[in-house]
């Protein structure tokens, strides 16, 4: 069969050019169909040839795509450098698989324009771009009746691969699969299938991953073997573009995120955008209630205000070195029996979820 594939794959010898050219599916998937030409990479490491630290993988600027009347997403600018994990979070229908279509070359641009691994998003620049990265899409689109190195063996020779047999063993220990290159995929997991995938999309030794939602319907143990998988690629280098629903798997493995809602909302890493929406804030609970909390956090350094929030003390502060030793000898001061002082935490999910509720009511606005 995987003889079969090969030879109706091949049968068209012309080459296709163009911001089309990865549309004409040679597979099960999109990811097949990108045109490859021979790499010199070692087949013991991931890493891409050219690059430098601090090197900017891939930038856009002002980006747009349209369907008709419809916009999938518009005015996009942002950057991502070699090395970084960046997370790319929104809404179903926010326009982020769209947008990972556009900077893999499967749809061309309505507006604005980007550069990838170096090179301008164009149409020229299509069959360079597609050699240059990887695109792991939500469905592994695996060939269900052909074992796991089968598969890889296929793709490999799909994307032109060199010294493809080292690439294909290098690839299956990256994944922990080479105990099971023998097993059929249909006979693996989900979270077996999606190691496989990734495994293909690291066969050509990109510079740049795109991985869109690699967890979709995994369950917590194989949602935690793609991230540790992540994890290790990170060690090794690799620039990865994270689309993702899992807002705690962004805030784990991400650098930095973006989270879009048809336009860019916010960028950066979690812990600056937690800070960027939320006020600063520490938590006191005591034994009884303090006779005259007015008297106690007014005029302390580092505090701006404080209110009751039912049997706890919530107080504002700017600086929370400052603020938590002057509240708590302000406290034992008092007399008032201290249970606990802690500073707040919004996690990346509160972030997610206040810049999307902004949206909806000005929507409804």
């Amino acid at each position: 069969m995987i003889h079969l594939i090969r030879s109706l794959v091949r049968k068209p010898r012309r080459r296709i050019t163009g911001a089309g050219a990865s549309a004409a599916a040679v597979g099960p998937d999109e990811a097949a169909s990108r045109a490859q030409g021979p790499r010199s990479a070692s087949p013991g490491k991931v890493a891409a040839p050219g690059r430098t630290s601090g090197a900017v993988a891939l930038s856009v600027h002002n980006l747009g795509e349209r369907f008709g009347a419809r916009s999938a997403f518009e005015d996009l600018s942002f950057e991502v450098g070699y090395g970084e994990v960046f997370g790319f979070l929104g809404p179903n229908g926010a326009g982020k698989t769209t947008t990972v279509r556009t900077l893999g070359t499967l749809l061309a641009p309505s507006a604005g324009s980007a550069m990838v691994t170096g090179l301008p998003l164009a149409p020229e620049n299509g069959v360079e771009i597609r050699r240059r990265i990887s695109v792991m899409p939500e469905a592994p689109g695996l060939y269900q009746r052909l074992s796991v190195a089968e598969n890889l063996e296929c793709f490999a020779s799909l994307y032109e691969v060199p010294v493809l047999r080292e690439r294909i063993e290098f690839a299956l220990r990256a994944v922990n699969l080479a105990d099971r290159a023998q097993e059929t995929c249909a006979a693996l997991s989900k979270g077996l299938r999606q190691r496989v995938a990734l495994a293909r999309a690291l066969l050509p030794d990109p510079q740049m991953l795109f991985l869109d939602e690699p967890t979709s319907g995994l369950d917590p143990a194989a949602a935690r073997d793609v991230h540790e998988l992540i994890d290790g690629l990170r060690q090794h280098g690799v620039t990865i573009f994270l689309t993702t629903h899992r807002l705690e798997e962004a805030e784990r493995l991400c650098d930095r995120v973006a989270i879009l809602n048809t336009t860019l909302r916010t960028i950066g890493p979690p812990g600056e955008l937690r800070d960027r929406l939320f006020a600063k804030t520490l938590t006191v609970r005591t034994l009884v209630p303090v006779p005259d909390p007015g008297r106690v956090f007014t005029g302390l350094p580092g505090v701006d205000g404080w209110h009751q929030d039912g049997a706890s003390y919530v107080i504002a502060i700017s600086d929370p070195v400052t603020a938590t030793p002057a509240v708590t000898r302000a406290l034992v001061g008092a007399g008032a029996d201290v249970m606990s002082i802690a500073e707040s935490r919004h996690s990346l999910e509160d972030v997610y979820l206040q810049l999307i509720d902004q949206d909806t009511e000005a929507g409804q606005g």
